[in-house]
């Protein structure tokens, strides 16, 4: 994040623990809330990092970890939470682990949600289980004194994640959903630029699919206020090493990436991704991305 008069603080770095112990592994609504025992990653990890967890046993191990936001850490139980929806054979996996079973995690990774030092008001948007990351971050920004308000939307109530959690660290909450089932019947971005106007909001954190961040990037700048969007990449593997994860960037001297987003995010600037490019599913590079034109003679 570029805003004045915020800072960042480093954090030590990411460990692997080979056998993170299954503590618990609960249902909550359409997804899963599991909790590992991992010493040593809950105080490294910061509101938006996330880790890696090797999915498959001894006959079905996969080759790519599967990367998940981090919803809470407990230092002095030394506990990570994740909450994950069951999309594939990986997630299938790590949906049947039971208390006591092991998995090998890796983490913190990434960059995480930059909070400012000084009292700041922010709105908070999530959707679907995007929510995971934002009760703390909550909790960090109204510790500071700013006032907070979040939206969390999903297509359906059930695929809402949080609610009760949102009405208790934030100071005004909204819910939407796409057939209204649950709250206000809309997008997550409809009820943003008055919530902006009404508490004065300096900020705009989001995390969620790529759509809903790019309207999310796009209120935030039309109300002259910086947001910081966590984005939904695959990462295979996490470390910065596969590339399958790069997004179209824009950095200070003005020119457009390729951006890892496993180790240069997932959190950025909303105002610097090349949203435009995204959307445009030819998979065409257009001419200002650097090195575009020498691909082209490919």
């Amino acid at each position: 994040m570029s805003g004045r008069g915020t800072a960042g603080r480093p954090a030590p770095g990411p460990l692997q623990i080979r056998d993170a112990e299954v503590l618990r592994l609960e249902p909550a609504g359409a997804y899963h809330a599991l909790t590992l025992r991992a010493p040593g990653i809950p105080e490294r990890t910061r509101p938006g990092h996330f880790v890696a967890l090797a999915v498959g046993g001894e006959r079905s191990a996969m080759l790519l970890r599967r990367a998940f936001s981090v919803h809470r850490v407990r230092p002095a139980e030394q506990t990570v939470d994740i909450v994950f929806a069951v999309h594939g054979a990986g997630t299938a996996w790590l949906a049947a682990r039971r208390p006591g079973d092991t998995v090998d995690v890796v983490g913190p990774l990434g960059q995480p949600f930059r909070v400012p030092e000084e009292a700041t008001d922010a709105v908070l948007v999530a959707g679907g289980y995007g929510s995971a990351p934002m009760f703390v971050l909550a909790e960090q920004l109204a510790a500071r004194g700013g006032r907070v308000a979040m939206v969390l939307g999903a297509a359906t109530a059930a695929r809402l994640f949080g609610v009760a959690e949102a009405r208790r660290v934030a100071d005004e909450v909204m819910v939407t959903t796409d057939d209204g089932s649950a709250g206000e019947r809309g997008l997550v971005t409809d009820p943003l630029p008055a919530l902006i106007d009404r508490i004065g909001a300096r900020l705009v954190y989001a995390c969620g699919p790529m759509g809903m961040l790019r309207a999310v990037a796009r209120v935030a700048r039309s109300r002259g206020i910086e947001s910081q969007c966590a984005v939904e990449e695959a990462m295979a593997c996490g470390i910065g090493v596969c590339m399958t994860c790069v997004l179209p960037v824009v950095g200070e001297d003005g020119v457009t990436r390729m951006t890892r987003s496993c180790v240069d995010g997932p959190v950025f600037d909303g105002a610097r991704v090349r949203w435009d490019i995204l959307a445009d599913r030819t998979g065409v590079l257009p001419d200002d991305v650097l090195g575009a034109d020498a691909m082209r003679a490919h």
